[in-house]
């Protein structure tokens, strides 16, 4: 088993479906799509039901980036201000010299 892994350089594995080229993927995608609407399985989205999963996205990453926004502006805003309290005092001893 070992044996079998040496030759591999990369760390990629010469298997499977992520590691054919994209257009032999496309390919066999596109006959699993055909084969769901031939047998009547696949889903077609109505224009209100498109609608909604948009929005629902829409929200989901708005709510994704308020939260990116906050964590990383309490974080950064705590140190900044503690950045501005010392300058503020030096600035304020320069300003008055």
């Amino acid at each position: 088993m070992a044996s079998n892994n040496q030759g591999n350089q990369g760390g990629k594995s010469n298997r499977g479906f992520a590691s054919m080229d994209p257009q032999r993927q496309r390919e066999i995608a596109s006959e699993g799509g055909r084969a769901a609407h031939e047998k009547g399985t696949a889903h077609e989205f109505t224009s209100e039901e498109a609608r909604e999963a948009g929005r629902k996205g829409g929200m989901a990453r708005s709510a994704n980036r308020r939260n990116a926004m906050s964590q990383s502006g309490s974080g950064s805003g705590s140190h900044a201000s503690g950045n501005n309290s010392g300058n503020s005092h030096s600035g304020g001893g320069s300003s008055s010299q």
